[in-house]
């Protein structure tokens, strides 16, 4: 004879229960909304390196003039990085062409995001608190820095629960592990119930075969494992009659039985073959470039449309300290038409309208050149530093005025300096889209209650619908 929680144990592995974490949500009471949501659900298209929005979607005609001329802004005092010293103003490396109906500037490395420029709105002045990846990134994620704090997407999960109990609320397609700011944090539920934590999805560059670790098990039939459930029903039952209900415990053997839904939905869910020829065309699926991108963003639309309620995608390889005329060209056609295809998909579809899409990086990059050579190499190998100062990031959907540019950098695109928006700004943003207010979605942790935005945070109520 086996304990109860030996069976449980042996039993619980075929149902994914490693990986399944997020569906304990539906078990668990959330705060709800607080005032008529615009937006159900968010995609956030995370862009872990640090683009050069001066190389994209900032266009400063002044740095262009002055590009190789001494760099004769002030630094910030102790400012230290390698490769800057004798450095010079750096010029946008492609052009700028004027795109959509209000005329955007935005560089012709990304024609196709160019096409859909009329749904989007960009936040020119975004500022950050540091300037190395790691902690940056963990701002961008969970609104802290140094402490281990929830992420955004558990948050949103906590307020408002799932909208599918056969999938799990949040998920991180493909996540991006190692490296500067590569963990698990980023999709930590941390103090907040492990209910609410991501569930990850894949691995980084292989979004072809892209599953649910542990899901499935091919050697018990569906038959087998119905009665397997309902022995543990039973074993349940019995334990509450003799010692009392303990809560967790008997969310997790309910999350047995979600999972055991869940092998019927999610295969179904992540099958893109199920999406028309010219569906995987409008993705870039099946061309060299932009097939993997093009994938997660395609399994993106469909879990939303599934009623996943937060879906993360990460694409590295934008932190250009150097080659920047080499490397930029080519994330930017990695992941143009399959961003592209996202927005008019869900736009088709209905989706864009209560959905809400958020890309961008930990921050940008400086409007001088950097040379880890030493002078070893030539200019044209050069790239830029890290910059949290001012950046650029843009939002579509969900209650954001299509069509917008937001605040403004200056002439060289160092600072921002006009309708600036900090991270905790843009995290209060998106829980206002949501229904929620910023600073009533708490948890009491340690004797105090937190929330994503600490002490932080306004509403960018400028760039409301």
């Amino acid at each position: 004879m086996m304990t109860r929680q030996e069976f449980l144990k042996r039993a619980g592995g075929g149902f994914g229960f490693a990986a399944l974490q997020g569906l304990l949500a539906a078990q668990s009471p959330t705060p709800g909304t607080h005032h008529t949501p615009k937006a159900k659900r968010v995609i956030f298209l995370f862009m872990q390196g640090g683009p050069s929005q001066m190389d994209l979607f900032d266009y400063k005609p002044q740095l262009e003039q002055r590009h190789s001329q001494p760099f004769s802004l002030a630094l910030p005092k102790n400012y230290e990085a390698p490769g800057i010293r004798g450095t010079r103003f750096f010029g946008p490396i492609g052009k700028f062409v004027r795109q959509g109906q209000r005329g955007m500037l935005m560089s012709d490395m990304l024609p196709q995001l160019g096409s859909v420029v009329d749904d989007l709105c960009f936040l020119h002045a975004m500022h950050a608190d540091s300037e190395a990846h790691a902690p940056a990134i963990r701002q961008l994620h969970t609104g802290h820095s140094v402490q281990v704090r929830p992420s955004m997407g558990s948050w949103v999960l906590y307020g408002l629960g799932t909208e599918n109990k056969n999938l799990p609320g949040f998920i991180t397609i493909c996540p991006a592990l190692g490296g500067d700011g590569g963990t698990p944090q980023l999709y930590s539920s941390g103090f907040l119930p492990a209910s609410f934590q991501g569930t990850p999805l894949g691995r980084t560059g292989d979004a072809k075969n892209a599953r649910f670790g542990y899901l499935g098990d091919p050697t018990t039939p569906s038959t087998d494992q119905r009665r397997q459930l309902d022995f543990l029903s039973s074993l349940n039952k019995a334990h509450a009659t003799q010692s009392g209900q303990e809560a967790e415990f008997d969310a997790r053997i309910a999350s047995f039985e979600l999972a055991f839904r869940m092998q019927m939905e999610a295969p179904s869910v992540l099958d893109l073959t199920r999406e028309s020829e010219p569906t995987h065309k409008m993705y870039g699926i099946g061309d060299k470039e932009t097939d993997d991108f093009g994938r997660q963003c395609l399994m993106a639309r469909r879990l939303v449309e599934a009623g996943v309620r937060f879906v993360q995608i990460t694409d590295g390889g934008w932190d250009h300290h150097a080659k920047l005329r080499g490397s930029l060209p080519v994330r930017c056609k990695a992941v143009d038409k399959p961003i592209a295809g996202l927005i008019t998909d869900l736009k088709a579809r209905g989706l864009l309208n209560d959905t809400l899409v958020i890309w961008g990086g930990e921050f940008g990059r400086t409007p001088f050149d950097q040379d880890l050579s030493q002078g070893k190499a030539p200019a044209e190998d050069r790239g830029r530093e890290h910059n949290p100062r001012g950046f650029t990031m843009f939002l579509a959907g969900g209650g954001i005025q299509p069509g917008i540019a937001h605040g403004a950098t200056d002439d060289f695109g160092w600072d921002a300096v006009s309708g600036k928006v900090h991270i905790h700004d843009l995290h209060a943003t998106m829980l206002h889209l949501l229904g929620i207010d910023h600073e009533r979605l708490t948890y009491r942790y340690t004797g105090r209650d937190y929330r994503l935005t600490d002490v932080f945070g306004n509403v960018v109520r400028d760039i409301l619908l």
